[in-house]
């Protein structure tokens, strides 16, 4: 669990509508964000461009609890939407759902994976590692929400897989796909072959056949040479 805290100003916003959410990014350099959820009503608000860029630009923002002061009033909420201009470095609208802290919210958790270049499988085989997910979707109460989950790949060799289920979750932490059933235990990283390797293996299986090849032109000629 990290001590950082995040913290966002916003106000409500009362001018909706497309047109009204233009105006709102070009003369005022802010975005339009929604609050929903938690049994109340919906609420459009307003926050400043600079302050969600700077938030956003830190992994632990997106599995934090974060703290909206909507005018003279704290709302605890974690993002669930972020939308992005295209092509500039821009961002166009925010989604924020209130949490309790009694209620179980789901989160996308970004995995940090250790030991990367002291993996028995890099080190020692040459090979390299795949990685087929960078966060997992879980479930827990506010309290217990993780900023990151570790993944060691420390004692990985060549052909080794790390999979969901052997994920060591903090307490009170559900992975959302394994709550589905073995089919959707996920492979997370795997630690493939050297290229050199595969090519080689791949040239040797190829080697017999060419062989059968060579033995039966050799056959035909000597046919000939009988004939």
């Amino acid at each position: 669990m990290s001590a950082e805290e995040f913290e966002l100003n916003c106000t409500v916003r009362t001018d909706l509508g497309k047109g009204a959410s233009r105006r709102l990014r070009r003369l005022n350099n802010d975005i339009p964000a929604v609050l929903y959820g938690g049994g109340k009503d919906s609420v459009s608000l307003t926050i400043a461009h600079k302050d969600i860029i700077k938030a956003t630009g830190n992994e632990a923002f997106f599995s934090h609890i974060i703290t909206l002061n909507v005018d003279k009033k704290k709302e605890k909420a974690v993002i669930k939407a972020l939308q992005r201009h295209p092509a500039k470095p821009f961002i166009l609208h925010a989604d924020f759902l209130r949490v309790s802290d009694k209620q179980a919210i789901t989160v996308n958790v970004p995995l940090h994976f250790l030991n990367e270049d002291k993996c028995l499988g890099v080190k020692l085989g040459g090979g390299s590692i795949l990685k087929t997910l960078n966060e997992i979707e879980v479930s827990c109460l506010p309290k217990d929400l993780p900023e990151f989950i570790e993944v060691d790949m420390l004692e990985l060799e060549i052909g080794d897989s790390i999979h969901l289920s052997d994920i060591a979750l903090p307490e009170g932490v559900t992975s959302i796909a394994l709550s589905h059933g073995e089919e959707s235990d996920h492979s997370v990283a795997t630690v493939q072959a050297p290229r050199a390797e595969s090519s080689e293996d791949e040239a040797g299986e190829e080697a017999p056949e060419a062989a059968a090849g060579d033995d039966d032109a050799a056959d035909d000629a000597s046919g000939d040479k009988e004939d």
